[in-house]
């Protein structure tokens, strides 16, 4: 298996760009990027990724759903929720959805990696 592989969701490239960058950075490797719930599911189907990080407000399916798709496919699947600011009661759902961690809009680059290093190391 490939070391440390992560699928990037977000709906914003921007958003995707500025964690593969963090990520690649520091040794991580993204294989992988999808800017929606459902592309997400089928991108962690057809990569296998050791981690997902989900953005959670996303059109067509929000990262919620995506976290149970993917839990439904893969139940020892490991993932990381994006949020903005003040949406408390998402980061509540998408743990009990199976989420790890959760990392917090705007992005501090310490914090992504201290999410990332405590899931896969």
């Amino acid at each position: 298996m490939a070391d440390k592989t992560i699928l990037l969701v977000d709906d914003a490239a921007f958003m995707r760009m500025m964690l593969k960058d963090i990520l690649t950075k520091n040794g991580y490797n993204v294989i992988g990027e999808a800017e929606n719930g459902v592309k997400a599911i089928e991108k962690f189907k057809e990569l296998k990724p050791q981690l997902c990080i989900l953005d959670i407000t996303m059109p067509e399916m929000d990262g919620i759903a995506a976290a149970k798709g993917i839990k439904a496919a893969d139940p020892s699947a490991l993932i990381v929720m994006c949020s903005a600011m003040g949406q408390q009661a998402m980061v509540i759902e998408s743990i009990q959805a199976g989420a790890r961690d959760f990392i917090v809009k705007p992005f501090q680059p310490d914090r992504v990696l201290e999410a990332v290093k405590k899931v896969i190391g």
